[in-house]
């Protein structure tokens, strides 16, 4: 039994599901933030045996714990959602519970075979970390700071012509609650931080980075042993619908493409994972016009059907393989 623990809004695990599914292995679709809804649930211990137990009250899958060989952990959310709309601070102790319960079990089964991990992921994700490691296999990434110090940030950013800003986690914001804002990467002058009063940069923390000049951009998708390299061209695009942070461009005419990488940047890959404990991620790399390869990040959760839409590779088969074998 596959179990996949996960969400009502995201896509990604249905072709997993549908590939699963035509070739007869049981899987359990677990969706968090309905955990006090759709499911009927418990974990009890006897003298001998500890054991957990789901089913889906809605279409009636259930699942054992001691069935389960391997889980895939798809962007779970916190348990959202109540039969009953009870006192404000009600509500919020019981879906505290249901969110203590949730990470108690995912710690419980964290032994099992996983593609993305309740104790990996999160510290995989920190960019320092990252970054520091990347050096450390000997890949080249551009020059990063993090601060909230205008004199460091100055001083950091006088030796480039551009710079780019980037947000560390919060990728929105809602002005007045009415139009969102979406912090894509914006290249700057970095004689125009000068220009900024103190409080734009004190007041929070600074993420920037060298700009590097691109050729292209690689989306790079890890399945356990599998990579699908896509490559995506975003230099012919204006600056503001793709050209410097390619998630602008979905609706401006992205051009993907399947291609290949040279034969240390998959074993920097390989090995980068293995070192993170993971056994999936989706690579950024920018390839200069010098045909140098520089690392972005790693995202230990990212999105990946799109990529598969665009270019037909079979990531998602290769997701279900993969648990499937383990």
């Amino acid at each position: 039994m596959i179990l996949i623990v996960t969400n009502k809004q995201d896509v990604h695990p249905t072709p997993v599901i549908e590939y699963l599914n035509e070739r007869g292995y049981p899987v359990f679709r677990l969706n968090t933030e309905a955990l006090l809804t759709d499911y009927q649930f418990h974990w009890w211990t006897n003298t001998k045996d500890a054991d957990f137990y789901i089913r889906n009250v809605k279409n009636g899958l259930e699942v054992y714990g001691h069935d389960v060989t391997a889980v895939w952990e798809r962007r779970p959310i916190l348990p959202s959602e109540l039969f009953l709309n009870n006192r404000e601070e009600i509500n919020r102790h019981n879906l505290k519970e249901a969110a203590g319960f949730l990470s108690f079990l995912l710690h419980d089964i964290s032994d099992r075979f996983s593609i993305g991990h309740h104790l990996y992921d999160r510290s995989a994700s920190s960019k320092m970390k990252q970054i520091r490691l990347a050096q450390e296999l000997g890949m080249r990434v551009p020059a990063t700071c993090f601060s909230n110090s205008r004199e460091d940030v100055l001083t950091f950013v006088r030796p480039f012509e551009y710079v780019i800003l980037k947000s560390i986690e919060n990728d929105n914001v809602w002005l007045e609650g009415k139009e969102e804002y979406v912090f894509f990467g914006q290249k700057v002058k970095s004689v125009s931080l000068k220009e900024q009063p103190c409080e734009a940069i004190e007041q929070t923390v600074n993420f920037i980075q060298e700009y590097v000049g691109k050729d292209y951009e690689l989306r790079v998708t890890v399945v356990c042993d599998r990579i699908f390299v896509c490559k995506i061209d975003s230099q012919y695009m204006d600056e503001d619908k793709g050209k410097v942070d390619w998630r602008q461009g979905y609706e401006y005419g992205l051009h993907y493409e399947p291609c290949e990488l040279p034969e240390y940047v998959t074993r920097f890959c390989q090995h980068f994972l293995q070192l993170m404990h993971l056994n999936f991620g989706c690579f950024d790399f920018i390839v200069t016009p010098q045909g140098e390869y520089v690392f972005l990040e790693c995202n230990p959760n990212g999105q990946w059907l799109w990529i598969e839409q665009e270019t037909s590779m079979k990531i998602s088969q290769a997701v279900a393989e993969c648990l499937m074998k383990k």
